[in-house]
């Protein structure tokens, strides 16, 4: 077994704290991950790893050698990148996260374009619409809507994305047609609400002749997945904050109506987080940028790139 792969194993057990979590990363059995643990351990001479039935959690001997197992598989991915640079053929494997919405409709579907391009890198994407820890989950990018605040990334903003409030005829029938935010409030409408660890739409933040404004809404239901507010929306459930994009169909057909004209959403930012020392390996960057461009030409006008990004 290479001693690489055995640092890259390590170094995913402590950061997702069980091993069970890292076989699933790696793609391998817990039986391996649990045996290239055992082999580190009888390498080095000492105990990684106090487990317990319920916790396993680093020694500190552990501890110490999880910085410098980092600073060695930065070391090599920064070699790696140089070489690839230089051969102008990238390869290996990028891990990169996106909301549900806009990593089906926009994102995913440009993987396999990607890959024709780039044959010898693979894309391993994980969509979720809740708060991805970047970091501690190993990723080397992710594509989020809003201006996440982590201070240890870097952000590169691709495009502000318009926001609609809609409900289907049927709701608004029965409830009422809302013209604007303090509608919501006083008439109590049903909002459908993005919930989960982490999320911070238990308020919606209207624009408006007076400037932006926030409004405590509610409702009976939420969830953790915005496809599913969109079709609780389409069938009379309530009213839901999407970004126009992905509901464009909807309100085409008919089948949504457009709500709260007066006091409309603020739109929300499509942007790319990522570590700095992951930015500067060349698959990540063409990866961004392949991306990027794509995305701004179906949402629209682009934003002017950040120094630097």
């Amino acid at each position: 077994m290479s001693y690489v792969n055995m640092l890259k194993v390590f170094v995913r057990v402590v950061d997702l704290g069980s091993m069970s979590a890292a076989a699933r990363d790696q793609r391998v059995s817990p039986a391996v991950v649990s045996s290239r643990i055992a082999e580190l351990e009888k390498h080095l001479g000492v105990r990684l790893f106090n487990r317990t039935t319920r916790k396993l959690a680093p020694t500190e001997h552990g501890t110490l050698f999880h910085k410098g197992a980092i600073k060695i598989l930065e070391a090599i991915e920064e070699a790696e990148g140089a070489v690839v640079a230089l051969s102008r053929n990238p390869r290996g494997s990028i891990f990169a996260a996106a909301p549900l919405g806009i990593g089906r409709r926009l994102i995913a579907p440009l993987i396999p374009l990607f890959k024709k391009d780039y044959p010898e890198v693979d894309v391993r994407l994980r969509l979720s619409d809740r708060t991805v820890d970047v970091l501690g989950e190993g990723l080397d990018l992710a594509f989020v809507l809003g201006t996440p605040a982590d201070s240890e990334l870097r952000m590169r903003a691709i495009h502000d994305c318009e926001r609609v409030l809609c409900a289907s005829p049927a709701y608004l029938e029965e409830h009422g047609f809302p013209e604007r935010g303090a509608d919501l409030v006083r008439e109590h409408h049903h909002c459908l609400l993005l919930r989960f660890p982490g999320a911070n739409e238990f308020h919606w933040t209207l624009g408006g002749p007076r400037g932006a404004k926030r409004y405590e809404v509610s409702g009976p239901f939420e969830s953790d997945d915005g496809d599913v507010l969109t079709d609780w929306a389409l069938a009379g459930a309530g009213i839901v904050n999407k970004p126009r994009f992905e509901v464009a169909e909807h309100l085409a057909s008919g089948r949504l109506v457009e709500v709260c004209r007066e006091t409309p959403p603020l739109p929300v930012r499509l942007a790319c987080l990522y570590p700095h020392k992951r930015y500067e390996d060349p698959k990540i960057r063409i990866f961004a940028d392949f991306v990027a461009e794509r995305c701004r030409a179906a949402l629209g006008r682009p934003l002017p790139d950040p120094a630097g990004a």
